[in-house]
C-alpha cells in the first residue's frame, strides 16, 4: 500500500489485460513463485514476506496501485509498481482456463497530464490511438 492509496478503502478487480505497464520490470522469480503458491492456497515465504504474513493473506495478494485515466467514456489503467504481483497473476492465469486474471487494485483517478509526470512525452504515444479515434469521430 502506498501513501497515495493508504486512505482508499475500496479494492476493485480489474482484468489483467486492461492494465498497461509502461515501465519494464526487474524481477525476482523466487518471489513470484511464492506469490503464486500463496494464491493457490499454499502460503510461502519470500525475501519480503514471512510465512506468517503469507498465511494472513488468505490466498490474496495485496492490491496494486493503478492510475485510471478516463477519456471518451473509456477507462485506461496504468500501473508503475506491483511488478511481482502482476507476474504472479499472469502466471496463475496461464495455468487456468481463464487467461485474463482479475487483479486486486486500488484505483487512483488521474488525468493524462498527471500520467505525463510518470512517463513524460511518451504519454502522447500511449494515447495516439485514442486521439486518432477522437479526430475521426469529429469529422
Amino acid at each position: 500500500m502506498s501513501i497515495q492509496t493508504r486512505s482508499l478503502g475500496q479494492i476493485k478487480e480489474v482484468p489483467l489485460s486492461q492494465i498497461r505497464r509502461p515501465i519494464a520490470p526487474v524481477l525476482d522469480y523466487a518471489k513470484i513463485d511464492a506469490m503464486v503458491n500463496t494464491m493457490n492456497g499454499e502460503p510461502s515465504a519470500s525475501k519480503t514476506c514471512t510465512l506468517e504474513e503469507a498465511k494472513e493473506l488468505d490466498g490474496k495478494l495485496p492490491p496494486i496501485d493503478v492510475m485510471a485515466v478516463r477519456e471518451n467514456d473509456q477507462t485506461y489503467y496504468f500501473a508503475f509498481g506491483g511488478c511481482h504481483r502482476f507476474q504472479a497473476y499472469e502466471r496463475k492465469a496461464l495455468g487456468s482456463s481463464d487467461n485474463d486474471a482479475l487483479v486486486r487494485c486500488k484505483v487512483l483517478p488521474a488525468t493524462r497530464k498527471q500520467l505525463q509526470l510518470y512517463v513524460g512525452a511518451s504519454v502522447d504515444t500511449m494515447f495516439a490511438a485514442v486521439d486518432k479515434a477522437n479526430a475521426a469521430s469529429k469529422d
